[in-house]
């Protein structure tokens, strides 16, 4: 592959990761890939936003090499220290060793924890600029968007925002553009991308979008760190941020279980039934047999969510403990919420899941639907009617 001009004088010049499968250690899965996303800007100053994993170095100067020797770079400027857009940051310095370096304090601080050297690292805050020649390049602080060094870039001359990991995907493709990709493939993992990774600051990403606003930024492009560049339909990605932030989910039930012998199994069907029977859209998972990551983004997207769980010593099952974590971590509140499974004797799986979810700010719906051993057809009715109720009660 090959840089790419996005905007005259403004190139893509990053690397796409086909193989990449886990992010974040395994705590994100990225079946698609990925990309690292850095941005030329070619003008009287040459600067450089951002950089690449450090595996993929020699892509990211091989790209630069195709516009510019990358020794006449001027400026870098690091709107995140994150290792997946810093890692290629000391090879970029050992060839301009001159440069200039623009990052908020904290991410000053970061670059050095990461690689001590002797940088010339200026702090930036909002409102300070950096002109390039005919160029101006606005700072704009996004502290825990989604780290505290995080910042945007944004130039108004071009009307492009680069944002880093705002707006990003994990989506390895050999296009750049909204407009070149399935777009539903694209806001999948948009969505999940968000859901994974941003949901914990959706008050901050609220504040930040209402900012971006005041300060009237005229946008007609976002170029962010991984994925696919917008430029299309711009606004497309700003109001999902918009109605995910607001925590404002679909009418729709995510159901996530896991049985033993089959019975919370039964249960959990039943209750889709009901779902299905009050006409709102609904769906199901095993959760050993799915994704997590994937389950977290339809809840974060859903009105309502059933998690079920057979009880083993007095407790859920084992492979049922990372997604309540993941609710919990995730900050995924504001559904309406239902436990239920089944039981032997003392039972306890339910109330487990309950506790779980009210503390991720879900509202329980039921104070939990529990069966004995194997549910009987009028235990199965029941949780029929159960779905029915809750469904029926998240529709508009």
């Amino acid at each position: 592959m090959s840089a790419v001009e996005i905007k005259p004088g403004v190139y893509w010049v990053g690397a796409v990761d086909w193989n990449v499968r886990q992010f974040h250690g395994p705590s994100f899965s990225t079946p698609r890939g990925t990309t690292y996303n850095a941005y030329l800007i070619v003008d009287d100053d040459i600067t450089l936003v951002d950089t690449v994993h450090e595996p993929f170095t020699h892509v990211l100067i091989d790209h630069i090499a195709e516009i510019i020797d990358p020794t006449r770079i001027t400026n870098i400027v690091v709107n995140h220290i994150e290792l997946d857009h810093s890692g290629a940051f000391p090879a970029i310095m050992n060839l301009n060793p001159d440069a200039n370096v623009f990052a908020t304090k904290n991410g000053k601080d970061g670059l050095g924890k990461h690689f001590p050297g002797d940088w010339d690292i200026q702090t930036v805050k909002t409102g300070d600029t950096l002109i390039t020649g005919s160029r101006t390049l606005q700072f704009i602080e996004a502290p825990m968007l989604h780290w505290p060094d995080s910042m945007f870039t944004f130039i108004p001359e071009d009307k492009l925002l680069l944002p880093n990991d705002a707006f990003g995907q994990h989506l390895a493709t050999n296009k750049r553009f909204d407009d070149e990709v399935d777009r539903r493939i694209l806001m999948d993992e948009a969505a999940k991308y968000y859901a994974n990774i941003l949901n914990p600051f959706s008050k901050l990403v609220a504040r930040k979008l209402q900012e971006i606003q005041d300060l009237q930024l005229d946008i007609d492009m976002i170029a962010p760190s991984h994925g696919v560049i917008f430029r299309t339909d711009p606004e497309a990605i700003l109001g999902a941020y918009e109605r995910w932030a607001s925590g404002v989910g679909q009418p729709k039930v995510v159901i996530a279980f896991e049985t033993m012998w089959n019975s919370t199994s039964k249960l959990a069907h039943a209750l889709l039934e009901g779902v299905t029977d009050a006409g709102v859209d609904g769906a199901i998972h095993q959760i050993s047999r799915s994704d997590i990551n994937t389950i977290a983004t339809q809840i974060m997207e859903a009105r309502a969510v059933f998690i079920g769980s057979s009880t083993i010593n007095n407790d859920i099952l084992p492979s049922v403990a990372p997604l309540l974590d993941e609710i919990v971590g995730l900050k995924l509140a504001g559904k309406q919420a239902l436990a239920f499974g089944s039981q032997g004797w003392a039972g306890g799986a339910v109330r487990t899941i309950g506790d779980k979810l009210e503390k991720a700010g879900m509202q329980l719906a039921h104070e939990g639907y529990s069966v004995k051993w194997v549910p009987t057809d009028e235990e199965l009715a029941a949780a029929r009617t159960l779905g029915y109720e809750i469904a029926s009660s998240i529709l508009d």
